[in-house]
């Protein structure tokens, strides 16, 4: 009987055990093949080397080298010769405008203004003596005329005294003109010993000096340099030699960063005042110089230091940047996306032009036409993004795709760039396409409707891959400026992303041992 009971209670266990062991079985296989999957996946991400779509600060700036020096520097030299007798400041030493600071031996130009003198007294005799001559002759003349009236004397003799007369007057004016001439001759001596004394022109500083005591100086042929002397050390300048690839974006009131070697860890600023026109060329290559203002109020920098500046030619605050490797990347053709997987990428104008709509706060009417518009913008994509339909040697990018036929096709970031003569055109069908909607809008929202458009128009565009679920993705987006490392992007991006900067390389096989 017990025997009977057991044979049954087996009986019964076993579709119990066959049904746990089925179950066993398939969660068995689920497992495999999500592990299966999960390695697939993984294999896939791990092809691809990817970056993450950052938002941050990008600051564009072009490097340049140049010396610091004073913004008024004045040489001054000497008008005259002789022997220097004394030299009263020396390097460093600070000056003040009119301030002796050296002199010449004055013996040579005091004798000259004493022969000077002599000669002026000399003169003035002479004079003196030309005039009592020609009172003599005045009267002589006056008594022979009355004489000849009375026909006491020859008419002869009358001519012979008005000639001598004359000549007295002569003799008079040229004693008079003698006096002048030793007059001038004494002030240029008088001003020559003037210039024995060397004077600072301007306030400053003494930045060199090129004399000694007892040094002749010889200013025959051109005024020597005796000393050299910066008018104001607290405010100065660099004078950068900027290639002609750059100067374009060089304007003045532009930021300037600086370092110095003999301040490595510290960061000057200063501020560019002047882009000259002045074009050097060295080896064919073309440089502007550009003049940039320095406050030196400190007195830490000193003139004649090299400075390694940044002139800062564009900064965007809180964007979005992908590193510029993520642009040049294009998959290889097995792992492209197939042509129209995204017939609309929303980095074209088609997905950009509604945001630009919604800051103009439509109203009613103007939304309905806009979207009428819009519509109608969307029906042509669709028609032209028909593999039927396709031009030969590319598409427009007003429909969201590049070169080559394909959506964002194209030769690393040159996908998205057109000519000036295809955004016009572009250009041109876009303000057709909207003109009826634009004619809704007021004033306002007609300008700044324009300035987007022209925006959206003229910005480059280039593809990008992001990894999403182990494959590449591509996504058009707009591009900004680059700091060489990083590029604004804006578009079919968001921050977090990870977009593909390169594939891995196969593993290498092993060798035969």
């Amino acid at each position: 009987m017990a025997a009977s009971r057991s044979a049954t209670a087996r009986k019964r266990a076993l579709p119990s055990l066959r049904s746990s062991a089925l179950v066993l079985g398939l969660l068995a296989i689920g497992i495999a093949g999500w592990w299966w999957s999960q390695r697939d996946a993984a294999a896939a991400v791990g092809a691809y080397r990817t970056a993450t779509v950052e938002s941050g600060d990008l600051r564009v700036a072009i490097s340049a080298t140049g010396t610091l020096a004073a913004i008024s520097t004045v040489d001054v030299g000497s008008q005259i010769s002789g022997q220097v007798t004394d030299v009263l400041v020396d390097f460093n030493d600070r000056v003040r405008r009119d301030q002796v600071i050296a002199r010449i031996d004055p013996s040579t130009y005091q004798a000259q203004i004493a022969q000077g003198s002599a000669a002026v007294s000399s003169a003035r005799a002479n004079l003196a003596t030309a005039k009592a001559t020609l009172a003599n002759a005045e009267v002589d003349y006056k008594r022979k005329a009355e004489l000849v009236g009375q026909q006491l004397i020859a008419r002869s003799d009358v001519d012979l005294a008005k000639a001598a007369r004359d000549q007295a007057l002569a003799q008079v004016a040229a004693a008079q003109a003698q006096i002048t001439q030793q007059q001038a001759s004494t002030q240029t001596s008088q001003l020559n010993l003037e210039r024995t004394v060397i004077r600072s022109p301007v306030d400053g500083v003494v930045l060199t000096r090129s004399i000694e005591p007892g040094q002749t100086v010889a200013a025959s042929l051109q005024a020597p340099v005796l000393f050299q002397i910066a008018e104001d050390l607290s405010k100065m300048e660099i004078v950068l030699q900027i290639d002609e690839a750059d100067i374009g974006q060089v304007k003045s009131g532009q930021g300037v960063n600086f370092t110095v070697d003999a301040f490595p860890d510290r960061a000057f600023r200063g501020k560019v005042q002047q882009v000259r026109l002045s074009a050097t060329n060295t080896n064919n290559v073309i440089t502007y110089p550009v003049v940039v203002s320095v406050d030196n109020a400190d007195g830490v920098l000193l003139p004649g230091m090299t400075a390694n500046a940044e002139i800062e030619v564009s900064r965007r605050d809180d964007v979005l940047k992908v590193p510029n490797a993520a642009l040049r990347f294009k998959p290889a053709d097995d792992a492209a996306p197939a042509d129209g997987a995204q017939a609309q990428p929303r980095g074209s104008l088609a997905g950009e032009v509604p945001k630009l709509a919604q800051s103009l706060q439509l109203n009613p009417t103007q939304q309905a036409a806009f979207d009428d518009a819009l519509k109608q913008m969307r029906e042509r994509m669709a028609a032209r993004m028909a593999p039927t339909n396709v031009p030969q040697g590319g598409g427009s990018a007003l429909f969201g795709r590049g070169p080559g036929g394909g959506p964002g096709a194209g030769n690393g970031n040159s996908g998205g760039d057109m000519s000036g003569a295809m955004r016009q055109r572009m250009q041109e069908r876009f303000n057709q396409q909207f003109a009826a909607f634009r004619a809704t809008l007021d004033a306002a929202q007609q300008g700044k409707w324009d300035a987007g458009v022209n925006a959206l128009v003229g910005a480059r565009r280039a593809p990008v891959y992001k990894l999403v679920d182990g494959q590449p993705r591509l996504a058009m987006v707009r591009i900004g400026v680059s700091d060489g490392t990083n590029t604004e992007v804006s578009g079919d991006i968001a921050a977090g992303d990870a977009v593909i900067v390169g594939a891995q390389r196969a593993a290498q096989p092993k060798a035969a041992q």
